[in-house]
């Protein structure tokens, strides 16, 4: 028997008699924008869609035709709905408040990545989408600070991704534990289809873009040598796979094992991966299923931000690999 997204949010909901219904409300909403951007998505190679927009975004970063059109739609969706109060956009300078009053009296401000991954576009791999939701630290009935959006993820009330592959899957965490769901075309719905997911503690694949070995630390060096030279002892038979697309190899992560980085290098000394669109919803979403997240010295969910974009290494997946990868790190052991 299917079970939607609706459904089961409501069944959760249910648990918590002091629940309003605003998050739920809001997970729905972003499950809409992903439907939207999955019908784009499906129909690039035939419409206007792809390439190039012509315009790069604050990152300095070329934007894709499909960049902007995912980014508008969330935009627009969120701002439709009476539960979010403002935005902030790996695309944007700044953050958006919406200042009608419903929103100004709603709890709760989004964060997201509208489409991770998008140098795949064009090449027919897998993309997806990056959310994150805060609890608004700013007083009810005012517009929203950036104050809200600079929390650390340690107070995030719950992330997700829309991942854009062989089929179209939504994955949401909170507190209590991970879901997927699978987007069903016949009927248009997202459909519980991986309850309670849960990250082994052991993997076997490592990933990680291998053709920056040489702009890494020595201890970073040392872990992948470790890894290469795995299969000569049985007992470590690492494999690398590498996407290029967050969202693509962390779900691959979620579901079998395994562990993905993203480590600073020389062009990249403070990292690449934005702590706020990617690195704190992904995160939470691993250790709600039990892994982990560090930039190389400590939880990656600690951190405080002090601005919107800021970027940070992570060693995110499995906790025994991640716990291996930092040894070498750390210049705890040598390959």
């Amino acid at each position: 028997m299917l079970i939607t997204m609706d459904e089961f949010t409501i069944q959760e909901t249910r648990k918590f008699p002091q629940a309003t219904g605003e998050l739920s409300a809001l997970l729905r909403d972003i499950g809409l924008a992903g439907k939207i951007i999955n019908k784009n998505v499906r129909k690039a190679g035939l419409s206007d869609i792809l390439g190039q927009h012509g315009a790069t975004n604050v990152q300095g970063e070329e934007q894709m035709k499909l960049d902007v059109f995912a980014n508008d739609t969330l935009i627009n969706i969120l701002k439709n709905s009476t539960d979010c109060a403002g935005i902030a956009s790996e695309e944007n300078d700044e953050h958006l408040c919406y200042e009608d009053t419903y929103s100004a009296n709603s709890k709760y401000v989004v964060l997201f990545d509208p489409l991770d991954g998008s140098s795949n576009i064009d090449v027919n791999a897998s993309i997806g989408t990056i959310f994150s939701i805060y609890r608004r630290v700013s007083p009810l009935g005012q517009p929203c600070t950036k104050e809200d959006f600079l929390q650390p993820g340690n107070k995030l009330m719950a992330a997700g991704y829309i991942i854009y592959g062989s089929s179209t899957m939504m994955v949401y965490a909170t507190r209590m534990s991970v879901n997927g769901f699978t987007l069903e075309p016949s009927i248009g719905e997202f459909c519980l289809s991986h309850p309670n997911i849960t990250l082994p503690q052991n993997g076997k694949i490592y990933s990680l873009n291998q053709g920056n070995t040489n702009k890494y630390s020595e201890g970073m060096q040392n872990f992948l040598t470790y890894c290469m030279e795995s299969k000569k002892e049985e007992g470590r038979p690492y494999t690398h796979r590498y996407i290029g697309s967050m969202v693509a190899d962390l779900h691959r992560t979620l579901i079998k094992g395994g562990i993905f980085i993203y480590p600073a290098d020389k062009s990249n000394p403070k990292g690449k991966l934005r702590l706020q669109y990617e690195c704190n919803p992904m995160t939470f979403i691993v250790e709600a299923a039990g892994g982990t997240g560090s930039d190389g010295q400590g939880n990656i969910l600690d951190i405080v931000p002090t601005e919107l974009h800021q970027r940070t290494p992570i060693f995110i997946g499995s906790k025994n690999m991640v716990a291996k990868a930092l040894e070498f790190v750390q210049d705890k052991v040598t390959a």
